[in-house]
């Protein structure tokens, strides 16, 4: 495994950390925080945005605009029964899911959803780092390495994950900020 390779996979992997991060709530409306949610449309699961157009139209409303207005109710259901902790208000037209100012315990409860999907990105990394380690072992067993050259891939490897750990304690500590402001 070549070392641009295991860099490219946790550069992927803080991608999808990122990602992840955007579902967490803040205190303002946010549109990511819909990307997980999964509607039930005509028997196959789709994603909101595929769906619908969602907008902030200001800080504290998030709405949502289905193409076909026979799907607001599957929008609505599939809502209601997600982690989002929003209840969506259904006009016949457009769906509004009023964000309420996060109480102290509930911006904590977010902090702590943060702080595990960070770790979630850190066992990612190093499952990286072992799969990149043991490719190299082996290429050193089979003498395509010298002992020499396993020992300075092994410590490159060791120091991208470093590199990539910290950039998920980066993003980590970006989010809980982002989340403790009111």
């Amino acid at each position: 495994m070549k070392l641009s390779e295991v860099e490219s996979q946790m550069q992927k992997t803080i991608e999808a950390t990122q990602k992840s991060f955007n579902s967490v709530r803040t205190g303002r409306a946010n549109a990511s925080v819909l990307d997980r949610i999964v509607v039930e449309y005509y028997g196959s699961p789709t994603p909101l945005k595929a769906l619908a157009t969602i907008n902030t139209p200001d800080s504290s409303t998030i709405m949502i605009q289905p193409f076909d207005r026979g799907s607001l109710g599957l929008i609505e259901k599939a809502i209601s029964q997600s982690d989002v902790g929003l209840t969506p208000n259904n006009d016949g037209q457009v769906i509004r899911l009023n964000v309420p100012p996060l109480t102290a315990d509930r911006r904590k409860e977010f902090v702590k959803t943060a702080g595990k999907l960070a770790e979630e990105g850190r066992i990612a990394i190093r499952n990286i780092r072992r799969d990149a380690i043991d490719s190299v072992k082996k290429q050193e067993k089979s003498g395509e390495l010298s002992e020499d050259e396993s020992r300075d891939n092994q410590a490159s490897i060791q120091k991208l994950t470093d590199k990539y750990a910290g950039k998920v304690d980066s993003l980590l500590a970006e989010k809980e900020k982002d989340i403790m402001t009111i």
